[in-house]
């Protein structure tokens, strides 16, 4: 259970999704029931039949960033530069300054000191090299979001082999993105459309927002056998309010919270004291969720089918008991289902 080859799966390369599904609600959903571990299959906008009147959906609204950046080095050479934590970055008082931590790849080891020349009038200078990462200091003539937001590209995840195209800036995102911040869309998210939610309302289903900006701690890999020695980096969080309010009032009624997505499920707990009640406010999330974990606030969640070996893998396992998670995703790979961030979807009740 807590080792770190019990998550592995072998997954064929031609089900991992290289773009999203014609339309939003119409990738495939697999509903898995956590007690008896039983399968069956739908459309995702069938999922308005498994949600029921003071049910609340809650939903991360973080909106992602153009945080991939090609250059070159002052020097000399290719470098691909992808910012980890946009959300917890620093604002020098430079022009177009900014400063965080950064994947930096380039045919030779990064260096203080190394100077990155970006389009559109930006750099950036390595100003320290940590462990596989570096932090970089941006700056350019004028603000740097908006020297990002023309430089950039849509972060597509690396198992995406192909280039960001025009149509990931709308794709790659969710339709209730409202706070910039995430360098990774919360991709449970993105089978959602306006009508669809719409139609949830209408049947009484509140739905509320959270917000986790996405950011290496969600896709870091695991390092260690023991998956318990492993170590999350920090998310920067916020729950409003009226969002803690309905959780609670939901939990107090004996109405289902269902969380849209592995980082809403984080959020809530993280934010839950002993009893599960959610408190409103802002923070760090480092929590990681294994098999063991004792869930105070969360009754049902929709997500993704996850990579082997990662930590958004060990939280569903925790979730829904480790063999029913890997059952689920052996029939899901002889239905050919459609794997990972354009992937297909799972609700688990």
């Amino acid at each position: 259970m807590y080792l770190l080859v019990d998550y592995d799966y072998e997954l064929p390369a031609e089900l991992i999704a290289q773009k999203p599904a014609d339309r939003r609600d119409h990738s495939r959903l697999l509903r898995l029931e956590r007690a008896t571990g039983a399968v069956c299959h739908h459309r995702f906008d069938a999922i308005e039949c498994f949600l029921c009147a003071g049910d609340v959906l809650v939903v991360n609204d973080t909106a992602v960033v153009k945080a991939r950046l090609l250059g070159r080095k002052e020097s000399g050479g290719k470098v691909e530069v992808l910012l980890l934590d946009y959300a917890g970055g620093s604002r020098p008082s430079s022009p177009g300054g900014f400063a965080c931590e950064c994947l930096v790849k380039s045919s030779k080891p990064s260096r203080p000191g190394t100077r990155l020349l970006f389009d559109h009038g930006l750099s950036g200078r390595i100003i320290a090299v940590g462990d596989g990462t570096c932090r970089v200091e941006f700056s350019g003539d004028g603000d740097f979001d908006a020297m990002l937001e023309r430089a950039g590209r849509v972060p597509l995840p690396p198992y995406i082999r192909r280039a960001d195209a025009p149509a990931d800036r709308s794709a790659y995102q969710t339709v209730y993105a409202a706070v910039r911040g995430a360098v990774a869309a919360p991709t449970a998210g993105l089978h959602f459309t306006p009508e669809l939610l719409s139609r949830l309302r209408a049947r009484g289903v509140v739905i509320v927002p959270i917000t986790l900006h996405v950011g290496y701690g969600t896709f870091a890999p695991v390092r260690v056998e023991d998956i318990r020695e492993h170590r999350m980096h920090a998310e920067r969080f916020m729950i409003p309010t009226a969002t803690a309010a309905a959780v609670n009032a939901a939990r107090a009624d004996g109405k289902r919270v269902v969380a849209v997505g592995t980082t809403a499920v984080r959020t809530l707990e993280v934010a839950a004291d002993e009893d599960g009640p959610v408190a409103a406010g802002s923070g760090c999330c480092e929590l990681f969720i294994y098999p063991g974990h004792r869930f105070k606030v969360v009754d049902a969640m929709i997500t993704n089918f996850h990579l082997p070996k990662s930590t958004l893998l060990m939280l569903v396992s925790a979730f829904a008991g480790r063999e029913n998670i890997r059952n689920a995703y052996r029939e899901a790979v002889a239905e050919r289902y459609r794997f990972y961030s354009y992937g297909d979807a799972m609700l688990i009740e």
